[in-house]
Formats: structure tokens, C-alpha cells, sequence
């Protein structure tokens, strides 16, 4: 059951929750009606046969004894019985020896006893109203005992009529104005899974549609949207990405390729240890370049390494100690500043600033490392010509060199400050260009480890 309840539609679905919520109101207010309707007939009836009995007294106080049989106008049965018990009226179908319907009493003199019997031996197989009122004449009390065929549990034909065709008409609107709400409801939903069903990896320009109306289908829509941007974008970053990443290793390639062919050409004239060592350069560059793209992959998949305290301090002065000079390195390190971090993915963006600021640089470079509020700080600061402000954030895209950065080294793969950037993200930290009154003054920050 839940297999095939799982299986319809929302709308389906829906309508029938509506369906089976209204029948079961429609339910208790037609059972509701139905008692309250029915105690009103059953009162109807009762009072019906008082104001018989009240009728006789009137009679009988005239003088005017009850005739042997009495006419009977709503089929009601009534037997009278003087102070000795003896039967001395009744409808017709009572013998003289007839026992009395009922033994009621009333409880309070002058008023009269009333019930819902049935299994009578005078009307077996039905249920009666049965009441018993005392009638005092000259003789002393006699009784009166008046029966009526007792009111069904649906009253009467035409009221169960009327109580299921409502029914069925409230159920059937209910169901019926639930599956058209619904439908309509959920036109932008299929509207949207329409438009997402033609959305292909050689289209990602289509958008779903979206309602007028300030909704929450409004709100999926722009979400999808959002969503289909957010991917169309990624994908082109990746497809510029692998262009990129194609081109900088085809230029290797084809360098060590053109270097081969032209050796193999004049095998006798060649320097081949001149030659050897054009070909590691460009297994040099290839393998460097190799090694850039799978950091970022790694990085781009979500791959991360477990974080220690790292004393940033003992950190780069540790790599400058062992890094060779091409300039000087003026080093401003204030000890003891600690952060939460990975050591080798953090020497790495050291090595990348400061490749970069040696290809820059005109004499030296400054590294400081200090501390700002809740924050660990490192520049790295050269006296080169410097970034433009307007390119500042272009050098972080991946495989950008600016012209200058071509000139001072061809041989660049233009992935290093993107790695470095992202790596620092991953730390919490950000990694920006500021002002500076001359050279690119690079500035790491991390949260400091207190």
C-alpha cells in the first residue's frame, strides 16, 4: 500500500488527503445532524401523544366517557385503564385481557413517564415511544398509556436522502476544486522541470521560467536560476581552464619536440649535452606545470589535510635560511606568532610570493611577519615597477601574466598566486595587494592561534 500511495502523483495524492479529510467532516456533521434531527422527532412524537392524552382528560372531564375503541390519526396505540385495571378504551387490537404496554410511573403526581422501548410483546420486532400518564376522575386514578412507533435512525427516506447527496456533492467539490488548485499549483513546477529536462552540457544559456507571482515556486525558480548561472559559469571556468591548461603544455612539448626533430636532422652536428639540458628545462617547466594542475584539481575536489599549530615565525625564517638569494631579503619577524594551519601547504604559498617578488624585484625584498588584532599578518613586499591597482585582482585568475611578468621569465605557468590564494582560503585566511609607495606589497592574512 505505501509502495502504491508512493507512486501517485502529488496531485493525486493531495486530492485524495482532501477527499478523505472532508468525508470524514462531512462525516461527523451529517451524524451530527442526524441525532439532533432525530431527537427533534422523537420529541415531535412525544409531545404528539401528550397532547392526545391532554385531548381525552379534557373529554373526560366534560362527562364524556371514551368510547370502547378510539381512533388512532398518527398510528399511535393507546390503552386506558380504570383504578381496578380493567381495560375501558383502547385503539383497536387490544382485548380486554391485553396486558398493559407499559408499567411506567411517573415519579412527581400530575406528571407523566415517558421511554424508548422496544422487544414489546404488543409490537415485536419494532421499537416503540411509550407514555404513561395518570387520569384522575370520580372513580379514583386511571391510566393512560399511550405507544407510537419509534423515530429511525435516519428519520425518513427523503432525510437520508438529502444528508448523502450533500455528502457526496461536498466530497465530490472538495476533490474535484482541490485536483484544479492543485494542477494549477504546480504548473510552474512542470514548467521548470520542463525547461531543465532541454538544459544540456553544450546549453547551459536556457533559464527556467519565472511565476509572476511572489511565491515560494517564485523563490525555487530564481534558486534553479541561480543554480543553472553558478553552473554555466563553473563550466566555462573549466573550459577556459583546460584550454589554458592545454596550451601551456603543448608549449613544452612542442619546444622539445622542435628541439629533437632539428637535432635528429643533423645528428653529427649536434651539442647534444647543449641539447640535453634544453630538454630538461622543458621537463623542468612541464613537470612543474603538471604538478600546479594537480594541486588545483585537489584543491577544486575539496581534498583537505589535517591543520596543527604552526609557528609562522620559525616557518619562514626556516625557509628563508635555506632558500638561495637572487636579491637581498630584509627580514622584519616578530616572534612567536602562531596560527592553525598546514606546514607544507603554507611553505608553498611562501615559495610562490617570494618567486614573484624576485622576478620583480629591483634590489631587495622585505618579508615581515606580525600581528594585528586576532589576526597573523605576512608581506611580502618588492621594489619592482608594482601591480596596477586595476590588475591587482587579475593576477590572481589562473594562467594571467601580465606583460611585465612575461618579460622577466617566459617560462612561467602563471598558476602560482592563484594556488597561493587559494591555499590561504582554505586556511580562513585571504591573501590581497596593497597599497604601497613603491613595488607589490603582497599581504597574508591568517587567524592568529592564540
Amino acid at each position: 500500500m505505501s509502495a502504491w500511495w508512493h507512486r501517485r502523483s502529488i496531485r493525486i495524492r493531495l486530492t485524495m488527503v482532501a477527499g478523505v479529510v472532508m468525508a470524514l467532516v462531512c462525516t461527523a456533521v451529517a451524524v451530527f445532524a442526524l441525532t439532533a434531527l432525530r431527537e427533534t422527532a422523537v420529541e415531535s412524537r412525544k409531545k404528539y401523544l401528550v397532547a392526545q392524552f391532554m385531548i381525552m382528560s379534557r373529554q373526560i372531564a366534560q362527562g364524556n366517557p371514551p368510547p370502547r375503541y378510539l381512533a388512532s390519526s398518527f398510528g399511535e396505540m393507546v390503552q386506558v385503564f380504570d383504578s381496578d385495571g380493567t381495560l375501558i378504551a383502547s385503539t383497536p387490537g387490544f382485548t380486554a385481557r391485553e396486558p398493559q404496554i407499559t408499567g411506567l410511573r411517573p415519579q412527581v403526581s400530575g406528571a407523566f413517564a415517558d421511554a424508548q422501548l422496544c422487544g414489546l410483546r404488543q409490537f415485536a420486532g419494532k421499537c416503540m415511544i411509550v407514555v404513561s400518564c395518570p387520569l384522575y376522575t370520580a372513580d379514583g386514578a386511571w391510566w393512560v398509556n399511550l405507544a407510537v412507533e419509534n423515530v429511525p435512525w435516519y428519520i425518513s427516506p427523503q432525510h437520508l436522502a438529502a444528508i448523502v447527496g450533500g455528502w457526496l456533492l461536498l466530497v465530490g467539490v472538495t476533490m474535484a476544486g482541490c485536483h484544479r488548485i492543485v494542477g494549477k499549483t504546480l504548473e510552474p513546477v512542470s514548467a521548470i522541470g520542463g525547461e531543465l529536462a532541454k538544459i544540456t552540457a553544450s546549453d547551459l544559456g536556457r533559464r527556467v521560467p519565472v511565476p509572476k507571482h511572489q511565491d515560494e515556486l517564485r523563490d525555487l525558480a530564481e534558486t534553479a536560476n541561480q543554480t543553472l548561472d553558478r553552473t554555466q559559469t563553473a563550466v566555462e571556468q573549466q573550459l577556459r581552464f583546460a584550454s589554458d591548461a592545454s596550451h601551456d603544455l603543448r608549449s613544452p612539448l612542442t619546444a622539445m619536440k622542435a628541439e629533437l626533430e632539428e637535432s635528429l636532422m643533423r645528428p653529427r652536428e649536434t651539442d647534444w649535452p647543449r641539447t640535453a639540458n634544453a630538454l630538461l628545462r622543458s621537463v623542468e617547466r612541464l613537470q612543474a606545470l603538471v604538478t600546479d594542475l594537480l594541486r588545483i584539481a585537489r584543491m577544486d575536489a575539496g581534498v583537505r589535510t589535517r591543520h596543527e599549530r604552526v609557528d609562522l615565525t620559525d616557518l619562514v625564517a626556516g625557509e628563508l635560511d635555506t632558500r638561495p638569494r637572487r636579491v637581498e631579503v630584509i627580514r622584519r619577524l616578530t616572534p612567536g606568532v602562531t596560527v592553525h594551519g598546514e606546514p607544507i601547504a603554507l611553505t608553498r604559498v611562501l615559495n610562490n610570493l617570494l618567486d614573484n617578488a624576485e622576478r620583480h624585484a629591483e634590489s631587495a625584498i622585505t618579508v615581515t611577519v606580525m600581528r594585528e588584532p586576532g589576526a597573523a599578518v605576512l608581506e611580502v613586499h618588492d621594489d619592482g615597477e608594482g601591480i596596477a591597482p586595476d590588475k591587482r585582482e587579475v593576477v590572481f585568475q589562473r594562467f594571467v601574466r601580465l606583460d611585465a611578468s612575461r618579460k622577466r621569465d617566459a617560462h612561467g605557468t602563471g598558476l602560482g598566486l592563484p594556488i597561493a590564494r587559494q591555499i590561504v582560503e582554505a586556511h580562513g585566511g585571504s591573501l590581497t595587494i596593497e597599497d604601497a609607495s613603491h613595488g607589490a606589497r603582497f599581504v597574508l592574512r591568517l587567524p592568529e592561534q592564540g
